[in-house]
């Protein structure tokens, strides 16, 4: 092999070592760690993003309110016989297994039932769970622009008499990061333990 083709050859091998180089480096920085988490990854979602409704002290609340939290919004009533009851205990261990970090979160009750769920009867139904929760209350025609913007279902469901009836309802939570932004839909029934680990890793973050 002469000397000219020789060169040419270890021309040819650097360049390839560049590009292999610069594809390396393309490829780290496409790999990036995503986050992982148990419940429904749903950032990035257009909708269930705000809301403007009156808490049972009668302030009106947004997200903003609670940036720099981590907020887990659930829909539900205080007649629940179930589901409800059991979100809320369940949201009261999760605080409690934050430790330091359980004031960093904010649980939002919204309720379904603005015609019986007075205020005082869920400051009531809050304090019973733990005194930090919010309840909020829309109004009947906020509901309902309410429940098409979240993707809630809600349903009267008649009783023996007016005022017996429950409400078939939606049984997920919404969970936002510090920055107020729509991050995962947990659906009922994962437990403490998932919730506990998805909001440390957004607290994390």
């Amino acid at each position: 092999m002469n000397k000219r083709n020789a060169l040419r050859l270890i021309a040819a091998g650097a360049g390839w070592v560049g590009v292999t180089a610069t594809l390396g480096l393309g490829l780290s920085a496409c790999s990036e760690t995503k986050q992982s988490f148990t419940a429904v990854d749903i950032t990035g979602a257009d909708y269930a993003k705000d809301f403007s409704l009156k808490d049972a002290d009668g302030k009106v609340r947004t997200m903003a309110d609670f940036k720099g939290k981590v907020v887990v919004l659930f829909f539900g009533y205080a007649q629940c016989p179930d589901v409800c009851p059991t979100t809320m205990t369940e949201m009261a261990q999760v605080k409690q297994q934050l430790g330091k970090d359980g004031d960093k979160l904010q649980v939002l009750f919204v309720t379904v039932d603005p015609a019986r769920d007075t205020a005082e009867v869920l400051k009531a139904y809050m304090g019973a769970f733990d005194p930090s929760f919010v309840a909020l209350i829309p109004t009947a025609d906020e509901l309902v622009a309410l429940a098409k913007d979240y993707k809630v279902y809600y349903k009267k469901v008649d009783g023996k008499t007016p005022t017996s009836y429950s409400m078939d309802h939606s049984a997920a939570s919404y969970v936002y990061d510090t920055q107020g932004r729509l991050r995962l839909y947990a659906r009922y029934g994962a437990g403490v333990p998932s919730m506990v680990s998805d909001l440390k890793t957004l607290l994390a973050s």
